[in-house]
């Protein structure tokens, strides 16, 4: 297998909406450089067929979210406007085992680029702070992959809200940022900005300087996902899910009624 084969499976998985075994099945010495350019080669053909850079995608930067998916370290991938709902969207068909994890979402002033990016500095290049939903839908079955895995199949991207209040980033502590997330009416978890990295701009900085590594930055404009504050939590057919914030405002995103394939 190459990363132009890799990147047809992935694509082809997520067109048809029918998952698949991981990449390191048959391809045990995958590794993470050569995941990275599949995700980028994937990136490439969105492009072509016309969909639009719109920012980042911050992965597993939580500790426990960690734990949960035998990942140990965070990764990045890639969003665009194809994977961007609109307030009262559902979340749509066509997808495989969409979940929904709560997010702190920045958008950017000014462009950031590592490496020696800090959280201060990081916080700085902000110019707006939103919460925000992500839908996470794995190519693989069962979400069970390897890291080369899930780097190359995008993170998990599928599709994301961002919510309607702008707060300016300096206006409060994001460590402090409380989310209670609800299904169908039940409280099912809660977490603080606390959990990404001890700061949503740990994460931030620690993006841009891993995108140095590859010779890219973060530029104005985009919108940076932070990494889930809780675990991803399913999304049945006809589900509401309610994302509350103490100051961020709150998401609501509804799954379509009719089953997701």
């Amino acid at each position: 297998m190459n990363v132009g084969e890799a990147a047809d499976l992935l694509l082809n998985a997520e067109g048809a909406a029918k998952d698949r075994t991981p990449l390191t099945d048959e391809w045990p010495e995958l590794d993470l450089a050569t995941a990275y350019e599949i995700q980028d080669e994937t990136l490439r053909r969105r492009l072509a067929r016309g969909e639009r850079l719109v920012g980042l995608k911050l992965g597993l930067t939580s500790v426990a979210k960690q734990r949960t998916m035998g990942i140990d370290r965070p990764l990045v991938a890639w969003l665009t406007d194809a994977m961007l709902l609109a307030p009262g969207d559902p979340i749509g068909t066509g997808l495989i085992h969409p979940r929904a994890e709560p997010e702190i979402v920045f958008v950017l002033g000014r462009r950031l680029e590592g490496p020696g990016v800090t959280a201060v500095g990081a916080l700085e290049a902000v110019a707006a702070v939103y919460c925000g939903v992500e839908i996470i839908d794995s190519r693989f079955a069962d979400f069970r992959f390897k890291l080369p895995d899930v780097v190359a199949d995008n993170a998990s991207a599928a599709r994301f809200i961002v919510g309607p209040v702008r707060v300016d980033p300096g206006a409060l502590d994001l460590s402090l940022e409380a989310c209670l997330l609800q299904v169908d009416g039940e409280v099912v978890d809660s977490a603080t900005g606390a959990a990404v990295q001890g700061h949503p701009a740990q994460a931030l900085a620690w993006g841009a300087n891993t995108l140095a590594e590859r010779g890219l930055a973060l530029e104005a404009g985009w919108m940076v996902l932070t990494g889930g504050m809780t675990d991803a939590v399913p999304m049945p057919p006809g589900a509401t899910l309610v994302a509350e914030f103490t100051h961020l405002g709150s998401v609501v995103l509804r799954a379509d009624a009719r089953p997701q394939s």
